[in-house]
């Protein structure tokens, strides 16, 4: 009975991770199958090819910006390795405040930032300075902000220096961290990114590659 309840967990688990790599091909071509621009045959075989292909990646991070989330060193020298869930389409569907995400810089498209959603489209901000209005979040745009609260702008960049973010700068979320192969774990996300990245978790995680990776990376 319990490894017909292992491999029950286990197909459920694959289902939902596949359901989720489907969900992302209907995001990205779905409307040029609804409009006609690509036939059925053409949508077989690019979700054919997105099944096969991996939803995560890795990256470095270094730097004080989200300690104490990611275990950076107050000199900014070591080196963590970040596992990487792909948003091709984000959007309030799909991300959510408290979530790390891995982001294009808005004012330099070639550098990369990690940091926290703190509001999105439709959250009133609000600052301590009673000379600053209050304003509303933009549709399709979030207010990210960097993890360590002892660094201020212009020590750091974030929405506090380049203002609101367009999700579509948005490149992925960070699910999981290693600094070592003896000290890694999950990246804390909002509830309900924790469980749409659960799957994908499941069957990406690769603790080798990562230690490799961290390796090179310290």
């Amino acid at each position: 009975m319990a490894g017909s309840g292992s491999s029950f967990g286990y197909f459920l688990t694959w289902s939902r991770y596949m359901a989720a790599k489907v969900k992302e091909v209907v995001a990205l071509h779905g409307k040029s199958y609804v409009d006609g621009k690509m036939d059925q045959r053409e949508m077989y075989k690019t979700i054919r090819s997105h099944l096969l292909r991996r939803a995560t990646f890795m990256t470095g991070v270094k730097g004080e910006a989200m300690a104490p989330t990611f275990n950076t060193g107050m000199d900014g020298k070591v080196g963590e390795t970040l596992l990487i869930r792909s948003l091709y389409e984000p959007s309030i569907r799909s991300v959510w405040v408290d979530d790390v995400v891995l982001l294009r810089h808005p004012n330099d498209s070639k550098q990369s930032l990690v940091r926290r959603v703190a509001a999105l489209e439709g959250d009133e901000m609000l600052s301590n300075d009673p000379e600053d209005k209050p304003f509303r979040i933009e549709p399709n745009s979030c207010w990210v902000l960097a993890d360590n609260q002892e660094t201020k702008p212009p020590e750091v960049e974030d929405s506090r220096t380049f203002g609101p973010l367009a999700l579509r700068n948005i490149v992925g979320r960070a699910i999981y961290s290693m600094t070592s192969p003896s000290d890694h774990g999950v990246v804390r996300n909002s509830d309900q990114a924790m469980a749409a990245d659960a799957p994908v978790l499941a069957f990406e995680l690769d603790l080798e590659e990562m230690g490799d990776r961290a390796g090179k990376n310290g």
